[in-house]
Parts: C-alpha cells; structure tokens; sequence
C-alpha cells in the first residue's frame, strides 16, 4: 500500500522559514495531481500550492512569493519550502498526490498524515 510521509513542520517565529517533505514509500505513475493544503481548526481544508508535471505551478494568494512547492522525482519526494512565515500560516499541512499504481491497475487519491506549522508572532 503506498503512503506518503510527510515531515518538517513545527515551530518557528514569524519571519522564519521551514521546509516540508512529503516522501512516497513507492513510485506512482501517471501522475494527475501533487500539491499541499492545510487546514485552520474548524475550517475546510484549502490548497496552499499545487505542482503539474509539466512543472508549472500555482499559488494561493495569501502565499504567493513566500511558498516555493516543488519535487523530486528520484526520491519520490514533494517539497513545500515556506519563507516569511506569518502567525496566519499557524495550520496543520498535508501532501495530496494522485496517480496510479505502477502497473496502472489502481487509482491512489493520497494523503499524508499531516504535520502541524505554528508559528508565533
């Protein structure tokens, strides 16, 4: 069963940086989506940033120019390195990939465990 690990959250002070990963335990193919979303308590979980295999990516407003997402195929590895953290960034953060098994049989909509940011002002 393939997972995704993901790591690197924790607390910084506003202004600081961290760096998530979100590794997967075997390869997926066919890649339909890649990206991060985290979730405020007691609110729906929004997309921070997304990734296409192209390369090409997009933002949510509030992150633009502060929230690099990319990816390592090599390590079946997605990134999400986040700069200039505000107290409004203070979210529990989760990796969705979606894609197929390497034998394309079956569809895997992924999630990882999540890892939580808190950032203090």
């Amino acid at each position: 069963q393939v997972q995704l690990v993901e790591s690197g959250g924790g607390l910084v002070q506003a202004g600081g940086s961290l760096r998530l990963s979100c590794v997967a335990s075997e390869s997926i193919f066919g890649i339909n989506a890649m990206g991060w979303y985290r979730q405020f308590p007691g609110k729906r979980r929004e997309l921070v940033a997304s990734i296409s295999t192209d390369g090409s990516t997009n933002y949510a407003d509030s992150v633009k120019g502060r929230f690099t997402i990319s990816r390592d195929n090599a390590k079946n590895t997605l990134y999400l390195q986040m700069n200039s953290l505000k107290p409004e960034d203070t979210a529990n953060y989760q990796c969705n990939i979606d894609g197929y098994t390497s034998d394309y049989e079956e569809y895997l909509e992924l999630w990882g465990q999540g890892t939580l940011v808190t950032v203090s002002s």
